[in-house]
């Protein structure tokens, strides 16, 4: 899965919860000013009639306060309380149906204790509000146009009645709000914890393929390079000989084609390990060259012309990567002589093992070769090699002429 595929359900999932809440938007306002109309309508028949002007001034506001619910949350909840007070003091009520949204509004959207801490202010309000309808039923105009009671009623009781009913209701819508906002908190935890996930996998899916390109860019370097100065070594060995030692320029030429028949079972060996097509189990599966390998690997050197010598000292490690990586220094180390040292009269090649590393040390004495600021492909790939193994390598000219090349590498890889 790349970036892309992980961006495009987020944008489908953010658009998706955009239009529901459009929906529930209007939804909740056609609600609200379907309730202030049918009230106001109520409240407007004689003979106790509620004032036009009050029912209309607090629908406007009321309209006004849904509207800015999401945007100025706290101005609207503050909005919600002071009408649904004076609704119910001078209007025709609707607008305590604000406070119950308000509240709703705040469990889901808020922590819990915002929530709690609005429902002790709505708590407030309401008991305001339920001590305006106990008056109001006194004095008037009675609400919703209600004809007011005949026989004298217990203020205090009438009061504590309403407020039961509003703090029941608060406490209610409440509860449901908070856990509705818990509900979906936890599940937008969760969706982002997906998204997170996937990214990072699609981050080390990435950072694998990378890692993998390009130990595979160093193999087959190695193996080419290797093998094609090799080659050509021994060819221009065999055209040079070929009119005065027939026999020895065409055995020359049987270890080129042994050569290359060896290198091309590499690569495909290679090429095998990123790309399986279903074929058969060819070369790709072979196993790789390792420190028991050396003396063979000497040999091809010495059979194109190099004058080498191999001392082990020590017992190999049993650590098949670690072997493969002192296989390949040693492997491009040798190239490197055979390709740019001129007049070489001998080759060492010293591999001391311990319990805890490995020092490989690879001199040649030629003529005096000066350090080039450009350190090649090959010499960058021991680099990254050696740092596997939190090892240090130093390569670079003698004094007394030649090339050296000396790593060290500790027993196990990073």
């Amino acid at each position: 899965m790349s970036g892309t595929s992980v961006r495009v359900p987020l944008r489908g999932r953010l658009h998706r919860r955009m239009s529901r809440t459009r929906v529930l938007d209007l939804v909740t306002l056609g609600t609200y000013g379907a309730l202030a109309v049918g009230l106001m309508v109520l409240s407007s028949e004689p003979p106790y009639v509620t004032p036009l002007w009050a029912m209309i001034l607090l629908l406007a506001g009321g309209i006004a306060a849904v509207s800015i619910r999401r945007r100025f949350p706290r101005a609207a909840f503050a909005a919600a309380m002071a009408l649904s007070v004076l609704s119910v003091a001078v209007g025709s009520g609707a607008e305590s149906l604000l406070a119950v949204i308000a509240m709703y509004t705040v469990g889901v959207r808020q922590r819990a204790a915002t929530a709690w801490l609005c429902f002790g202010i709505a708590m407030a309000c309401g008991a305001l509000g339920a001590l305006a309808i106990s008056v109001r039923g006194s004095v008037g105009p009675p609400i919703l146009g209600l004809e007011p009671p005949m026989v004298a009623r217990d203020s205090v009781q009438d009061w504590a009645n309403v407020y039961v009913v509003i703090g029941v209701i608060l406490l209610i819508t409440t509860l449901i709000g908070t856990n509705v906002g818990h509900r979906r908190r936890y599940i937008n935890e969760l969706v982002h914890r997906a998204d997170q996930l996937a990214r990072e996998r699609d981050q080390q899916a990435e950072t694998a393929r990378a890692l993998e390109r390009e130990r595979i860019a160093r193999e087959m370097h190695d193996v080419i390079a290797h093998s094609l100065t090799v080659m050509i070594t021994i060819s221009d060995g065999a055209h040079a000989s070929l009119d005065e030692r027939p026999q020895e320029a065409k055995a020359a030429i049987a270890r080129v084609a042994e050569t290359g028949r060896r290198t091309l079972g590499e690569v495909r060996r290679l090429l095998g390990s990123v790309r399986n097509d279903g074929g058969a189990t060819i070369a790709e599966h072979a196993p790789q060259p390792d420190a028991s390998q050396l003396a063979s690997l000497v040999r091809q050197f010495v059979d194109a012309g190099l004058p080498v010598r191999l001392t082990v000292t020590g017992s190999p490690s049993s650590d098949a990567a670690l072997g493969l990586t002192v296989y390949r220094i040693i492997q491009e180390s040798l190239t490197n002589v055979l390709r740019h040292a001129t007049d070489v009269s001998s080759v060492s090649v010293t591999v001391s093992w311990t319990q805890t590393d490995v020092t490989i040390d690879v001199r040649d004495v030629s003529s005096p070769v000066v350090a080039s600021s450009d350190s090649g492909r090959g010499l960058l790939g021991m680099q990254e090699r050696v740092a596997l193994y939190d090892g240090e390598i130093e390569v670079g000219p003698q004094e007394s002429g030649g090339w050296r090349v000396v790593a060290r590498l500790r027993g196990e890889e990073k």
